[in-house]
Parts: C-alpha cells; structure tokens; sequence
C-alpha cells in the first residue's frame, strides 16, 4: 500500500518561510516524478514543482519560481518543498503527489497540508 503523508504546512505572515515535507511509502522506486500541487478555495489545482526521483530534475511553476525549492531525500522517502518570500496569493491546500513509471499521470495523491499566509 502505497502513502504519501504531507506536513508543515500552517499559518505564517508575508515575506515569511515555511517548509513542507511528503514522506512516502511503500514502493518508491518505481516512481519517476514526484510533485506539490497546490488548491486554493474557488480554483483549479495547479502545478506547483516537481523533481525526478532519480536524478533530482526540478520544474517549477513561473508564480513561484525563485521563491521555492523542491528537493528529495531518497534515503528518508521524503520530498521537501522550501517556501520563501511567501505571498498571500500562495495560500492554499498543498498536494504531494507521485507519478509512477508507465502511468499515464499522477497516481498517488497526499491528503493535503494548509498554508495560510496572511497580509
């Protein structure tokens, strides 16, 4: 059974950081792409970043670029996404999510994680 289980998420002023971490388990390598999506209240899920789970690949949306990070600790099974310079226009539910090999999208979804930055 696979598990993807999101935290660090929380309240937290502009300008301010925050780190979010998805521990995965179950059979991680057979996945090529981990990523953070994110769902603010009214809209679509969008992509947030993603790496590669071999060899550490990053993409990232253009809104966040050069404020956040995603990076991953194979050994731990965790994927790590540093938020910096945060705006209130990132508030949102947080998603790990898992694409595995020949999978035509994501297959595994975390439950989600809050980030509320205010003004």
């Amino acid at each position: 059974q696979v598990q993807l289980v999101e935290s660090g998420g929380g309240l937290v002023q502009a300008g301010g950081s925050l780190r979010l971490s998805c521990v995965a388990s179950g059979r991680t390598s057979r996945w090529a792409v981990m990523s953070w999506f994110r769902q603010a209240p009214g809209k679509e899920r969008e992509f947030v970043a993603s790496i590669t789970w071999s060899f550490g690949s990053t993409r990232y949306a253009d809104s966040v670029k050069d404020r956040f990070t995603i990076s991953r600790q194979n050994a731990k099974n965790t994927v790590y996404l540093q938020m910096n310079s945060l705006k209130p226009e990132d508030t949102a539910v947080y998603y790990c999510a898992a694409w595995s090999f020949g999978a035509s999208d994501y297959d595994y979804w975390g439950q989600g994680t809050q980030v509320t930055v205010s003004s």
